[in-house]
């Protein structure tokens, strides 16, 4: 058998909330972006070629989207993929999400 490298974990205290999932924070920026613009998720979905029921999962945090989508929903939006991270960047900074979050790999 060989040796099995063991990390040894880092303390964390008591009190430390742990960091909502990007997925999720990506998902009430797209969110909040549709309702200020007034428009219904089938309407951004249709404009971005991808269904109501997935959008409505992204925008809940419930689906992982690649660029591509992530792309097409911003720009569907109004927004470029870059204002969109920054968006999100941001709101994580400013810690005005609901519910954890964490970045996966």
């Amino acid at each position: 058998m060989g040796d099995v490298l063991a990390f040894p974990s880092r303390p964390q205290p008591d009190h430390v909330e742990p960091e909502p999932l990007w997925r999720e924070a990506v998902g009430q920026e797209l969110r909040d972006a549709r309702r200020t613009a007034e428009r219904t998720l089938s309407d951004v979905a249709g404009n971005a070629g991808v269904s109501t029921q997935y959008l409505s999962e992204v925008e809940r945090g419930l689906k992982e989207p690649s660029s591509e989508i992530l792309g097409a929903v911003a720009g569907a939006l109004g927004l470029r993929l870059v204002d969109l991270t920054t968006r999100v960047s941001r709101r994580l900074s400013a810690g005005t999400i609901s519910g954890p979050v964490c970045l996966a790999a």
